[in-house]
């Protein structure tokens, strides 16, 4: 009976290690930092310092062919004595058996906008443009607590309708979600649904549109939309998406309506080496000419290797909230992978 008991006991063991490796066989750990200068001259708010801008670690993986998960920590640049320094970022799930219907649970991107899901060095500027920043959770309008365009809920996308060479034409993707940013339980039990449509008649080529109808505890309704549209391909990438809101934010006096508008390009010098870019970056916080703010940008970058970056940009800004609208910014980043 011993001799049985122990047998089993080994076998059980066996199994457990080899599950244990399959596991970790499957799991990857990766991050990426990115180190700034900025400098501007703006009146009365002159400034130039060093900043690490951002630190990410995450840790992904399949314990089984139909199942990806994720978790990712982020550590940012702030002398700020808040959640903001260090916080989850994502942390979530998703089945992917079939690539026409997919299934994500957790904390992850809200499916609003092209560049809002983007990585922030592939994005290619110092920043996502003004109005993804405004109108899709990274410093929202409403007052919602930075969140990196993230928010905690269940979302279903896929793809389909194949062309003869079997690259889909289409892709939906919506989803349910607490509207209050990440790590946050929902305040008001009234839930946002944010969706989005995009079809890719050529390859490189898609346009869509996306829609978002929420709530925000003490502020009330938000109505959203974007119209979207790139071209990314030959290591070109062409960019342009509006967003347009309805629904107060936090400050009264900016009232109930915002939009803006940006476009890119992203122009290879040395393919996958060395690019020149450009982008007109527009901002209403109160959809009138009066309240805009404008980046006139232009930059290059440098690829030492696929995982080191160097980016350098120069920016005339247009800010008509301003006493002094004009003043002129520089940027420059070093990002890095492992």
């Amino acid at each position: 009976m011993k001799k049985q008991l122990f047998t089993a006991l080994m076998i059980g063991t066996c199994l457990v290690a080899q599950a244990q490796t399959k596991w970790y066989d499957n799991m990857k750990l990766s991050g990426y930092g990115m180190v700034q200068y900025q400098a501007q001259d703006k009146e009365d708010a002159e400034q130039n310092s060093f900043n690490l801008r951002i630190a990410r670690l995450a840790l992904e993986g399949r314990p089984h062919q139909d199942f990806y998960y994720k978790a990712q920590m982020q550590i940012s640049g702030t002398t700020k004595d808040d959640a903001t320094a260090i916080r989850l970022v994502d942390l979530f799930g998703e089945w992917q058996k079939h690539e026409f219907f997919k299934v994500k649970a957790g904390q992850f991107k809200r499916p609003f906008t092209f560049e809002n899901p983007m990585h922030p060095i592939t994005q290619g500027f110092m920043g996502y443009s003004q109005n993804v920043s405004k109108l899709a959770g990274f410093s929202d309008r409403t007052g919602e607590h930075a969140s990196n365009g993230r928010d905690i809920g269940v979302q279903v996308q896929g793809d389909f309708l194949k062309d003869a060479s079997g690259r889909n034409w289409m892709h939906y993707q919506v989803g349910v979600f607490n509207g209050e940013g990440i790590n946050q339980k929902d305040k008001d039990n009234r839930k946002d649904i944010i969706g989005g449509l995009w079809v890719m008649p050529l390859e490189g080529l898609r346009i869509g549109a996306f829609g978002w109808k929420g709530t925000r505890a003490g502020i009330g309704e938000k109505n959203r939309y974007a119209l979207s549209a790139e071209y990314a391909k030959d290591d070109w990438t062409l960019r342009t998406e509006y967003i347009h809101s309805q629904g107060m934010a936090a400050d009264a006096t900016l009232g109930d309506k915002a939009d803006g508008y940006y476009a890119l390009c992203i122009a290879p010098i040395q393919k996958n080496k060395l690019h020149v870019k450009a982008r007109y970056d527009l901002y209403r916080q109160s959809k009138e000419w009066g309240s805009s703010k404008t980046f006139y940008e232009v930059g290059a970058d440098y690829l030492f290797t696929k995982n080191l970056q160097l980016n350098l940009e120069y920016a005339r800004v247009n800010d008509r909230t301003a006493a002094k609208h004009n003043y002129n910014l520089v940027d420059v980043e070093l990002d890095f992978r492992f």
